[in-house]
């Protein structure tokens, strides 16, 4: 199961593929793809189907015996998008020897000085134009060797860089790129690397080329490490890593009363206030249209709403052995021991007593530890999906993750323990 997740991660450097490799696996299972322009039609008990959002948010179904309206829904939601750069327009920076940078601007929150002197490469998607021009095709693209660099300046211009150093987002974490070779590179160079990976699918004109979504990844392969391989060291962790793990819950349980969902959302590092994120009716629709497919009346979604049950899925922090003072004194998860039920005063969780006693109980049932996690009082804290999602749509539900170090670096670290245990409460949650 560890080598699956590790595979995911591999093939999945941003949203976009992450969402098509989601997609294949519910494929493979059988469930099929719904056009959210077109009648949902009939919906029965067993039925397995998935619609998603700018190719970038996924929601996935399997019908339960029992209509929502008498028995509500279980869901797991997690996002798949992760702290990156985007690549500018007009992206190409010529320098002195020919050498050539990339305009990139930070997407969410990412620890900009892990990203130096590592292997990077680009990913995403490239709008092109289509047989109908008000209607372009959608190309995904990942670079799948070392392409790009952010350079470190050396020590010896810079003394104090083990002192901490103030980093420019527009000059600093520009990476490079490639030596111009001829004339006709100019002004070309990353064209002629998005030429090179489309037309490995399809054959593609340089001017049939429109626009494109292309972000920075790390070009280093996932893997474990520790003297027992206990350790788990990735991009992306935060929060591919739910992402699948709800996803084999999903495939991995059986048949339910319950109608079972999967939402990946999308731009939850950025606010979720967009069409495919947590803050969008989008996923309310789909859930009334359900209820009503199934012969309910107008009142069939809330009366489901008010019968479900939310597990928000984003990884929590787990106590570092370098910085335990950052930790709250009696509140702090632990590599390997367990999912994390995260509580926030501030109500920037949807955790409260009544659900976190319930996601205990489902560990409890599936013999998986359970931890908790608290803001030490000095250290103010992020929020997630869930709040954000039940500020629309007022579920009950918890705010949980597993707990990895260096969150929103360029690689994270987690437990392999803690993945086949979120796997195994995820799948009592669903069953």
């Amino acid at each position: 199961m560890i080598n699956r997740l590790l595979n995911f991660l591999n093939a999945s450097p941003v949203n976009f593929l992450a969402v098509r490799n989601l997609v294949e696996e519910l494929e493979k299972a059988g469930y099929r793809r719904v056009d959210p322009c077109e009648p949902l039609g009939k919906v029965a008990a067993g039925d397995k189907f998935f619609v998603t959002k700018n190719d970038s948010s996924v929601y996935a179904f399997e019908i339960g015996s029992k209509p929502l309206a008498d028995a509500g829904f279980h869901m797991i939601c997690a996002h798949c998008d992760s702290p990156t750069f985007r690549v500018k327009p007009n992206a190409e920076m010529p320098c002195e020897g020919g050498i050539v940078k990339l305009n990139t601007e930070v997407y969410g929150g990412p620890i900009m000085s892990t990203w130096f002197d590592r292997p990077l490469t680009l990913a995403g998607r490239v709008i092109v134009r289509g047989k109908d021009e008000y209607t372009p095709q959608t190309l995904l693209m990942h670079v799948k060797r070392p392409l790009l660099q952010i350079s470190n300046l050396a020590i010896h211009f810079n003394r104090q860089v083990n002192d901490g150093v103030k980093l420019s987002k527009q000059k600093d974490v520009l990476p490079l790129l490639g030596i111009v070779s001829d004339e006709l590179e100019k002004g070309n160079m990353l064209m002629n690397v998005i030429l090179e990976e489309l037309n490995r699918q399809q054959p593609v004109k340089r001017e049939d080329i429109l626009d494109f979504d292309l972000y920075l990844a790390d070009a280093t392969p996932a893997c474990t490490f520790g003297v027992h391989n206990e350790f788990i060291s990735s991009g992306r962790l935060d929060d591919l890593s739910m992402c699948f793990a709800g996803l084999e819950a999903l495939l991995g349980s059986g048949k339910s009363a319950v109608t079972k969902v999967l939402a990946i959302f999308d731009n939850e590092e950025t606010g979720s206030q967009t069409k495919q994120g947590a803050g969008s009716p989008f996923l309310a629709s789909i859930i009334n249209r359900i209820a009503l497919a199934q012969g309910g009346s107008p009142e069939a979604f809330s009366q489901a709403v008010e019968r479900a049950f939310m597990v928000s899925a984003d990884n929590a922090h787990a106590l570092h052995p370098n910085y335990t003072e950052k930790f709250d004194p009696t509140n702090h998860p632990v590599l390997g021991g367990g999912p994390v039920i995260k509580f926030n005063a501030a109500q920037k969780y949807a955790s409260d007593a009544v659900s976190a006693a319930i996601f205990a109980e489902i560990c409890r049932k599936a013999g998986v530890p359970c931890q908790r996690f608290v803001n030490h009082s000095d250290v103010a804290g992020g929020s997630t999906l869930g709040n954000i999602l039940a500020s629309s749509i007022p579920l009950r539900g918890v705010d949980m993750g597993n707990g990895i170090l260096a969150m929103h670096s360029c690689r994270e670290t987690g437990s392999t323990a803690d993945h086949l245990y979120c796997v195994k409460a995820f799948t009592q949650f669903f069953s």
